[in-house]
């Protein structure tokens, strides 16, 4: 069945890059004079991106051969088998069954016995799963400690989800760098440290023993960490670019809303974008046409050849401009920023195998498999499906320049750099806060529990007390003929 799974995960990826071979070729906008010259940094750039999946599909492909030579059974699981045959073989014996027949039961213990989940889940028919069903999803979900670690499961769930949507496009429009340096960078530092955290939680549970309340407390203190280190993200960053009759920043030089009459012979389109730069005032403006140029230049360089428009009517002092968009000057602070993530990630990671093993040991031990069930359908609902629209929606908000389709809003060409990496970064914040808050719940109710089961221990202890008492010169006969 695994590799069956995963023959059926590699035709997926392969029909992902179907739109490539059956799709129309790509069309560029024709508005500027010469044609156009497109490079790695331009934002029409599309390049190979069906290349990927396709290396993805063939990798996972091969992966799954060798499931295809597995035994139907195990050697391991045929002998647990036979053994838990055998003894449930012994506990059904006469005898066994004489001792816990029901007329030496009362009513209640025999109908709980005949009808728990425990008794009749192996024979269960599907309309009596049905019927049964909602009554242990209650149960289940009345568990304090379960709810909220599932809650807390789904804020990281819905921030991991926003982060491997959007961090790509964030990065590069926050930064202004290319779009496969900004994966390269999320490959070689987030996913690793993601690893990291959750191999490290795993140990720190094993060596140190953790109960629920230790595992509770090492949630919640990863949790802080995290929302500690992700405090600085929000201040991390580059301004936007001045575009010419989009974004005007004060104190900068004037722009294309002061010159309406520049360009009014050139009869630029509404929707053309072919960005370039006036380099001397770092002023960017969409189309060499709205810039006013009127004259393309090409000039062959070692390794590539650069593209310059004169006779710019709109530029300020008639400067030649630059095809492409204006270069950032504080793209290095990429690198920083994403170690912060990376850090943040591995923090909330830590989480990973301690609010695992808080479900599992928060259940009863018929109820587990039910409860992981829930868990990750929960996940998927609440998390992996609405995070990546509500981010969206987000992101969408802080657009400053739409291009249109058919006069219908299409592509965001331009973002506030200063909103979008508030909101982006404070809808992380959210959710990271989110979790903190169930994990520091979960602790409260664990600690409560823990009090309330010493209490009533120590109002039971002197009864105890005196049965063993009663019972000490018994058990000290029955030691000395063992």
């Amino acid at each position: 069945m695994i590799g069956c799974g995963a023959i059926l995960v590699s035709l997926a990826g392969l029909l992902m890059t179907l739109p490539h071979f059956i799709s129309e070729p790509y069309r560029y906008d024709s508005t500027s004079p010469g044609g156009i010259s497109l490079t790695i940094k331009d934002p029409r750039w599309v390049g190979a991106w069906w290349l990927g999946f396709l290396i993805a599909a063939g990798t996972v492909a091969l992966a799954a051969i060798p499931y295809f030579f597995f035994p139907k059974e195990m050697p391991k699981e045929k002998h647990e088998l036979q053994f838990r045959r055998k003894v449930l073989a012994v506990t059904d014996s006469p005898a066994r069954k004489g001792k816990d027949s029901p007329t030496e039961q009362s009513p209640g213990e025999a109908t709980k016995k005949q009808h728990g989940p425990v008794q009749i889940a192996p024979n269960l028919t599907v309309i009596q799963f049905i019927k049964v069903f909602p009554k242990v999803l209650l149960q289940t979900l009345r568990h304090p400690t379960f709810l909220l670690v599932v809650l807390s499961q789904v804020c990281l769930s819905s921030m991991a989800a926003g982060m491997g949507t959007f961090l790509p496009k964030f990065l590069e429009r926050q930064f202004f760098i290319t779009a496969s340096y900004a994966n390269l960078l999320i490959g070689c530092l987030s996913f690793p440290s993601i690893i990291v955290g959750i191999v490290v939680g795993g140990v720190l549970v094993k060596r140190l023993h953790l109960g629920p309340v230790g595992c509770s407390v090492l949630c919640l203190l990863g949790m802080l960490l995290c929302l500690f280190f992700s405090l600085p993200l929000f201040f991390i960053g580059c301004p936007s670019h001045q575009i010419a009759g989009i974004i005007h920043q004060p104190g900068a030089q004037p722009g294309l809303e002061l010159f309406p009459g520049c360009m009014e012979s050139c009869s630029c389109q509404s929707d053309g974008f072919n960005p370039v730069c006036d380099p001397s005032a770092h002023v960017e403006y969409i189309t060499p046409c709205h810039a006013g140029c009127s004259s393309r230049v090409v000039q062959d360089a070692l390794d590539k050849s650069q593209v310059f428009y004169t006779n710019c009517s709109c530029v300020a002092g008639g400067n030649p401009v630059l095809a492409g968009s204006c270069d950032s000057t504080c793209s290095h602070l990429v690198v920083p920023f994403l170690l912060l993530v990376s850090l943040g990630s591995a923090l909330a990671c830590l989480t990973h195998t301690p609010s695992f093993l808080l479900i599992l040991r928060g259940v009863k031990k018929e109820d587990k498999a039910l409860a992981v069930g829930i868990q990750f359908m929960f996940l998927r609902i609440l998390a992996w499906m609405p995070s990546p629209v509500i981010h969206g929606s987000a992101i969408d908000t802080t657009c400053v320049h739409w291009s249109l389709s058919c006069g219908h809003r299409a592509v965001c060409r331009y973002y506030n750099n200063d909103l979008l990496r508030n909101r982006f970064i404070g809808l992380q914040f959210f959710y990271k806060t989110g979790s903190m808050i169930c994990f520091a719940l979960v602790l409260a109710v664990l600690r409560q529990q823990t009090k309330e089961a010493r209490t009533k221990e120590s109002r039971s202890s002197p009864g105890l007390e005196q049965q063993l008492l009663v019972s000490e010169p018994g058990k000290k006969s029955e030691d000395s003929r063992v």
